[in-house]
């Protein structure tokens, strides 16, 4: 299949028929977009390739009960079937509660929006993937995945107020970290500032 791009459909129906050569063009164009989908729940890199690979063996065992809707739709099946993954490999490593609280974050269901201007994707996803698991099952769901309470309630096994709390404290939780990022980034570059005015001064010449 070198040197041809084909598109979803075709890729599709070459695939269901283990074509080998379709099923490595699959993984090859996709793999990464699925991976950074595991990310958002999964913060081992083993985890990762662990439930990745889980997913691509689901994906492919699985080609015969897909409906193609059109271009994008092959995708989106994928992604579902990874976030899937992801989330019963968390459901399965975690303790026994999956409502954590912390008694210094505040239940409140109009917290606002965390700040994130500025701030690069990574350090986002990061910040995110340091969210307690249950946390942040719900807030990608809810963010990424656009799936309303009444939904994650059902994926999850949770009441619709538990997934609408959970939510909320993620919010909390999230927008005190990037604060304290962006606290911690602001100092930094008024020490480099400073460093940099020292620096200057001191090589002036006389």
């Amino acid at each position: 299949m070198s040197g041809v791009e084909y598109s979803e459909s075709e890729l599709l129906d070459l695939a269901a028929r283990r074509d080998h050569a379709a099923m490595k063009a699959i993984y090859d164009r996709y793999v990464e977009y699925l991976a950074a989908a595991c990310a958002r729940y999964v913060g081992d890199e083993n985890d990762r390739k662990d439930v990745l690979q889980e997913a691509f063996i689901k994906i492919f065992t699985s080609l015969d009960k897909f409906e193609f809707r059109g271009e994008g739709s092959f995708k989106a099946w994928m992604v579902r079937i990874a976030v899937n993954e992801a989330l019963r490999f968390l459901k399965r490593n975690m303790s026994n509660s999956f409502i954590e609280y912390d008694d210094k974050l505040p239940d409140v269901a109009d917290e606002p929006e965390p700040e994130v201007d500025g701030i690069p994707d990574d350090v986002i996803n990061e910040l995110i993937l340091s969210l307690p698991p249950g946390y942040r099952m719900v807030f990608n769901l809810y963010v990424f995945e656009r799936k309303s309470h009444k939904e994650i309630a059902k994926l999850l096994g949770i009441g619709e107020s538990s997934s609408a709390s959970q939510f909320s404290r993620a919010k909390a939780l999230l927008s005190k970290r990037i604060k304290e990022y962006k606290e911690k980034t602001a100092g930094n570059r008024r020490r480099t500032g400073a460093d940099d005015s020292l620096g200057a001064l001191l090589s002036a010449p006389r």
